[in-house]
């Protein structure tokens, strides 16, 4: 079967685990009530009541040759009254009276029905039957030669008494124990929730939940403990880069600062100024080095307006002499984030922009529901897709692509800006933009 087919097929199936095994308990439990019910009522109720009716229908034929084998009106009221007496109920005969025949019972009314149609069956006469007139009793009319016979024998000798009481009693067990179910099954799902909320906070950046602990069945607390140590071995990965690269990027600092020293007290300012430029430019690279191996790991996240950040990077870049179309969203978007990883990201992203295109730059904010994303185009001469890829990846530069005139980066920019995206849960996209450049867009998760 088709991925396609199998998703239209089970597109009704809860898709929580909690959904899904509740599920699973629910549709034995209830294919078990009604395969019991059905049994009860074919098998148990509709069978009892037929052989009980079949003896009183008996008793009844048996009253009904009596009558008719006696002429004398005396003697049927005698006899029918001692048969009365001897049978425990109601006894009359109407001499000239012919019976109204009533409608059936409709057929959910099983036992009702099953009365009827034996007592029909088994008489050999003509019987009206009505189980509404009497209270606790069926009124019965048998149509004789020269009347006719009314009985009202008691409910319970043609029935099981209080049938319902065990569908009941199972319906309401079912109920009790499906409580306690679904109780012990929420207990069972939680830890496996708390596994997902830690796993997405760190795929956001954010710290593990205080009240995560492994917990739950074996195979749960083996993942949360396996989680655990991942999660540790990866911050401990960062936390020795991060040591490793501003060790060095410290070391590099000291000779750059004499070097400035020295390069200001040369006599020739014009060689000077260019031998200047270059250690700028070398300062320049050593903080981009240091910026992607932070990557701003130990900062703590706060509330984060990207409405106002973009703007004031918006500001920023229009004092530079570029020309900044915004556009901020209708909804709210404030997230909890990182703010100087967020605000580094973004400002790579719009200098960029600035840096390779022709001038002029659009930024849109949008807030969706699960969302907010930030997208930057310019009118430059973009990427092709085919490098969109590789220009992602550090200290790859992308000016053989775009504009080796305002070229001379690190090639560290948008790794920078997709490394904060991703820690934070989020993502970074290049497109193509329709003002004819490259589109930029930064997400991250509400």
């Amino acid at each position: 079967m088709s991925e396609g087919r199998l998703g239209h097929k089970l597109r009704f199936m809860p898709k929580g685990l909690f959904g899904r095994a509740l599920l699973i308990l629910l549709v034995p439990v209830i294919l078990i009530q009604i395969t019991v019910t059905l049994v009860f009522i074919e098998r148990h109720l509709d069978g009892v009541t037929r052989q009980m009716s079949a003896t009183i229908a008996r008793e009844l034929r048996s009253f009904a040759w009596v009558i008719e084998a006696l002429d004398d009106p005396a003697t049927i009221d005698r006899t029918v009254s001692d048969l009365s007496t001897g049978i425990g109920y109601h006894l009359s005969y109407a001499p000239g009276e012919t019976i109204r025949f009533e409608a059936p019972p409709p057929r959910y009314r099983i036992a009702e029905h099953a009365i009827a149609a034996t007592l029909k069956k088994e008489t050999g006469y003509p019987v009206s039957v009505d189980t509404e007139r009497v209270r606790k009793a069926v009124h019965v009319s048998i149509q004789l030669v020269d009347g006719v016979l009314h009985a009202e024998p008691p409910t319970r000798r043609l029935t099981t008494r209080n049938p319902h009481f065990l569908l009941v009693w199972m319906v309401a067990v079912s109920i009790f124990l499906i409580t306690v179910a679904v109780l012990f099954l929420r207990n069972q799902v939680r830890p496996i929730r708390q596994l997902v909320a830690a796993a997405e906070a760190f795929g956001k950046g954010q710290p593990a939940p205080p009240s995560f602990k492994p917990s739950g069945a074996e195979e749960i607390r083996r993942a949360s403990l396996a989680f655990l140590t991942m999660r540790s071995r990866i911050e401990r990965q960062i936390a020795q880069r991060t040591l490793m690269l501003s060790g060095v990027s410290h070391d590099l600092r000291t000779p750059l600062t004499r070097m400035r020293l020295s390069l200001a007290m040369l006599d020739d300012e014009e060689e000077a100024a260019l031998l200047i430029r270059d250690v700028d430019e070398m300062e320049r690279m050593v903080d981009g080095f240091l910026d992607f191996a932070r990557g701003e790991t130990g900062e703590a996240t706060a509330s984060v307006d990207l409405v106002a950040t973009v703007a004031r990077i918006v500001e920023d870049e229009r004092a530079r002499g570029h020309t900044v179309s915004f556009e901020p969203p209708d909804g709210n978007a404030t997230l909890s984030l990182r703010p100087d990883a967020v605000r580094r990201c973004l400002r790579n992203i719009v200098e960029n922009a600035g840096k390779y295109g022709r001038g002029s730059i659009w930024v849109t904010v949008r807030a969706e529901a699960r969302r907010v994303a930030i997208m930057v185009e310019d009118d430059g001469p973009g990427v092709p897709v085919t490098m969109r890829e590789e220009v992602l990846r550090p200290f790859v530069r992308g000016d053989a692509a775009r504009n080796q005139d305002r070229g001379g980066g690190t090639g560290l920019g948008l790794s920078i800006a997709l490394d904060v995206a991703r820690a934070h849960g989020g993502d970074l996209a290049l497109s193509d933009s329709a003002r004819g450049g490259l589109s930029v867009t930064v997400s991250f998760p509400r």
